[in-house]
């Protein structure tokens, strides 16, 4: 009886190992800042998060999105992975 359950955590262990498996689409998350707390989201539409830095600048990015694409990495789809290039691009 226990045996099929002691596969499962072992696979479950594996899957734990290998990000790349995982690829979020949507998904709203709590992001505790350094002066208030931010509600960030991934959706069809992209990113976007409620701190002022992101609802008033152009660059479409802020520090709590990109602390959210580091630690997500593999597990986001490639078009909405952290690029700094892109974001030091579209800063100038």
């Amino acid at each position: 009886m226990y045996s099929s359950m002691i596969g499962k955590i072992e696979k479950a262990h594996r899957y734990a190992r290998e990000p790349e498996r995982v690829k979020f689409q949507d998904f709203t998350a709590t992001f505790e800042g350094g002066h208030d707390s931010y509600t960030v989201s991934h959706t069809e539409r992209g990113w976007e998060c409620s701190c002022h830095t992101f609802e008033t600048h152009v660059i479409g990015t802020c520090s709590h999105i990109m602390a959210m694409q580091q630690m997500l990495g593999e597990m986001l789809p490639d078009e909405t992975r952290y690029d700094t290039e892109e974001v030091i691009a579209a800063a100038s």
